[in-house]
């Protein structure tokens, strides 16, 4: 068994709580690593917090402005020089979900640079194995955390996904804004061989009954998804169960959309208030669909669907109305112009930053005031499957 084999070997059985030992051990052992430090991105994506014995343990390092932030933010290693040793930080990334940065601290007489792609490699394999590991240990969870949580933003952060996602065919990106405080939006995505099913969520009310009311609708287009039905269908199945449960008093608002990873072709039923916008040749556009009922407000809701196509080089960017609905202190709606001048802005951002880089924009357009909503935004790059044929073309529109 070769040494690289050996060491996947050893992480695997590892304790869950144990990962960052057996990845000092390993490095220190090889190439006489002086200091292992692994930290993770909170939630607000404004910091790396170290992984540590106890909650909150060592000082938390900025994502702007810091040599561990590059990494993290470049999704590239970064390199400084200091005091006779070499600190080499590299991001921890599993398809596309950005977890943190792994740093590691040489003698100077080692040629590090040389040593990055073997460095890679052990972050590859911690990622995988931090992800299998939280299913029994809270470490690398509270670890994320620069503050509380409310327990409603406890109960939507253990409902999504992840906070990006990578594939051939397309990159994406979201954020949730207040992250420690959250009133009841949601997403959520699923990717099969030949298809990415997205889904943008807005339950009404604000705290744990809006959580309640977002965690029923979510699970239950999860449900109808996984029975192999159609958007349309899945819809109709979450409708009756926010339905039968809350006879009317609630209803949560989604936009729900299939994407076909050899097409192009998008599927799309808008049952509520999240909006999309496609950037296409430095063109920003906002794509209208036709409404229909949110979730839960009546039974027996008939659902359609509506499809459009995507380009290779098109970017989407989805918002809750948190975020277009959030006035400057004119009383300008940020949705109006601010928002497309934002995303023209973000356009040689990766898909990962832009939801946050938006936000910040739209903090600084809201005032001094918080928001008084959720804010939540997705970014989706659509790049094709190669070898498909699959090139620009003339865009239908939604509904055609």
């Amino acid at each position: 068994m070769d040494r690289s084999a050996a060491f996947e070997r050893e992480l695997r059985g590892a304790a869950p709580h144990a990962l960052l030992d057996v990845v000092t051990a390993e490095l220190t052992e090889r190439y006489g690593a002086e200091k292992v430090e692994l930290r993770m991105a909170d939630y607000a994506m404004r910091s790396l917090q170290a992984v540590g014995d106890q909650p909150g343990s060592g000082e938390p390092v900025a994502v702007h402005g810091t040599p561990q932030g590059r990494a993290f933010g470049a999704q590239e290693p970064a390199l400084t020089r200091d005091g006779g040793h070499v600190d080499v930080h590299l991001p921890v990334t599993i398809r596309g979900d950005r977890l943190g940065v792994l740093s590691v601290r040489l003698p100077e007489d080692h040629n590090s640079q040389e040593l990055v792609p073997e460095l890679e490699y052990v972050c590859q394999a911690l990622g995988h194995e931090i992800l299998v590991a939280e299913r029994d240990t809270d470490l690398y969870v509270l670890a994320r955390r620069a503050a509380r949580l409310t327990l409603a933003a406890e109960m939507q952060w253990q409902l999504l996904p992840g906070r990006s996602c990578e594939r051939t065919e397309f990159a994406l990106g979201a954020h949730l804004e207040p992250a420690y405080a959250i009133f009841g939006d949601s997403y959520d995505w699923s990717v099969s061989a030949d298809h990415l099913t997205l889904a943008i969520a807005n339950g009404m009310g604000e705290g744990i009954e809006a959580a309640l009311l977002s965690n029923l609708a979510i699970n239950a287009l999860r449900n109808a998804r996984r029975a192999g039905l159609g958007l349309a269908d899945q819809a109709t199945l979450a409708d009756q169960a926010v339905y039968s449960h809350y006879q009317g008093r609630a209803h949560v608002s989604v936009l729900l959309l299939r994407f076909d990873c050899r097409t192009g072709e998008v599927e799309a039923v808008d049952a509520g208030s999240p909006r999309m916008w496609r950037l296409r040749d430095r063109a920003v556009e906002a794509v209208p669909f036709d409404h229909q009922l949110p979730l839960g407000m009546f039974e027996d809701s008939v659902y359609t669907t509506q499809s459009f196509t995507v380009r290779p080089g098109d970017r989407l960017l989805f918002g809750s109305d948190g975020v277009y609905d959030a006035a400057s202190p004119g009383g300008e709606p940020y949705g109006d112009r601010a928002l497309a001048r934002s995303l023209l802005g973000t356009t040689l951002l990766p898909p990962a930053q832009v939801p946050h880089a938006v936000l910040r924009e739209l903090a600084g357009y809201h005032g001094e005031s918080p928001l008084d909503d959720d804010a939540l935004v997705i970014c989706l790059d659509w790049y094709g499957r190669p070898g498909t044929g699959d090139a620009p073309g003339a865009a239908v529109a939604p509904g055609s």
